[in-house]
């Protein structure tokens, strides 16, 4: 093979290629044999016919392109691999020329990684935010423990504000019912204002079994069809009951935890709390100093990066979506979309993350960051161990090359992150 010319403009390299004709040959005639088992030739049994004759029906290099397809991989470590280029995606043919000699001259383009101007990405400042457990918070995780296993009464009395009344329901608009006004067997929480409002405030004071009316005016900022209108509610009361929350003190502590004291419980509460809002405030902070460092450089990111990360966050978003029973194309539904606008909506931040990989990538090179075969051996360990893999099984389903990426940029964040400056956020602005 032999390369004949490289032109590179706005981050898309144009690569001519001459192919000897033994090479050719061998690309083409590996088609054929692919090819001919679906071949139907007069005079010829299925999958029989002759190369030549096929040629001579359909063409002399009827099998040319498709055995280009068979060489590639010789072809691109060639003409791409050796040429250090670094392409962006798999390169498009947009030209084939094939010679009296057989000699074939082909013509490809492709996406390549973009020049990167780097700016400040060492010492950069970025508002981090202090960890503090308030009081409050702590009050908070309490009464929610002491709901949790707070118990439910049925009383017989008139429905009062705190008390659960399970309800029969319907709305009507000037006597007809309408979409969504309706519900059995709910219960609702007086008081709780999860309901349109004046509608709690009128349960009060009834009784289990008893039925009447309530008038509602829905509020004007309600969705177009009921909004500001006034409507009825037919109502039942199937029963009342009251929540019995326990007291906070010593033997909730024993109730809900392996402590013997509320004090002590107390402070379990704050250190956890304390140790997850720092890992919050770390995260948010790495992200910042990322995103920082980012913006200070400047490169033009090709479109094929951007397609390739928005690919990504979609198949992540997919999974996500999988586990709450969900399909992508139907939560696009749920939200009046397609999968076209569902696209179109990850896209400025799948522009952002295309940039910021490009940005570490540059980074990782400048610094020479390195990864020893020791430490990919033991990423693939940790693997093994959290999904509880046979290690061997891991290395067949992670191909080394992505351990170690992975594993460059995980330094070079660590990099720029311990070199950052963490300043105090500025106050908020009282409006």
């Amino acid at each position: 093979m032999n390369v004949k010319s490289i032109e590179t403009k706005d981050n898309k390299a144009t690569i001519v290629v001459e192919i000897e004709k033994e090479l050719m040959e061998s690309g083409a005639q590996k088609a054929y044999l692919k090819a001919r088992k679906n071949i139907m030739i007069p005079g010829f049994r299925k999958g029989k016919a002759p190369r030549k004759m096929i040629e001579s029906m359909y063409g002399a290099h009827v099998f040319f392109e498709d055995g280009l397809e068979e060489i590639f991989p010789e072809v691109y470590e060639f003409a791409v691999v050796k040429q250090e280029l670094k392409a962006v995606g798999r390169p498009s043919l947009t030209d084939m020329d094939i010679a009296e000699d057989g000699t074939t001259t082909i013509t490809m383009t492709t996406e390549v990684y973009p020049e990167v101007t780097l700016g400040e990405y060492k010492g950069v400042e970025v508002e981090k935010a202090e960890a503090e457990v308030t009081e409050a918070q702590v009050e908070a995780e309490l009464n929610q423990m002491a709901q949790n296993v707070a118990s439910t009464e049925t009383v017989e009395r008139a429905a009062e504000m705190g008390d659960t009344a399970n309800i029969d329901f319907e709305g009507f608009d000037n006597g007809v019912a309408f979409e969504g006004g309706k519900g059995e067997n709910f219960d609702l929480k007086l008081g709780s204002g999860s309901f349109v409002p004046g509608f709690e405030e009128q349960i009060v004071g009834m009784n289990a079994g008893e039925e009447k009316d309530i008038d509602i005016t829905f509020p004007e900022d309600y969705h177009a069809e009921l909004a500001g209108k006034a409507v009825v509610f037919h109502v039942k009361v199937n029963k009342i009951s009251v929540t019995n929350v326990p007291a906070i003190d010593d033997e909730l502590a024993k109730d809900v935890s392996e402590f013997e004291t509320l004090e002590e419980l107390k402070a379990d509460i704050r250190a956890k709390k304390l140790e997850s809002m720092q890992k919050q405030i770390d995260n948010a902070f790495e992200q910042s100093v990322v995103d920082k460092v980012s913006e200070n450089a400047t490169v033009d990111v090709p479109s094929a990066l951007v397609d390739a990360e928005l690919d990504t966050q979609m198949e992540r978003f997919a999974y996500q979506l999988q586990m709450s029973g969900y399909s992508v194309e139907q939560y696009a539904k749920m939200m009046g979309g397609d999968m076209n606008t569902m696209r179109q909506a990850f896209k400025p931040m799948a522009e952002k993350q295309a940039k910021a990989n490009v940005v570490l990538e540059k980074i990782t090179e400048v610094e020479n960051i390195t990864v020893s075969d020791e430490e990919v051996e033991n990423e693939y360990a940790e693997l093994a161990k959290s999904y509880e893999l046979e290690l061997e099984k891991v290395k067949e389903l992670v191909p080394a090359a992505e351990i170690t990426a992975s594993l460059k940029t995980r330094k070079t964040v660590k990099l720029i992150v311990d070199a950052a400056v963490a300043v105090a956020p500025k106050a908020a602005e009282e409006k």
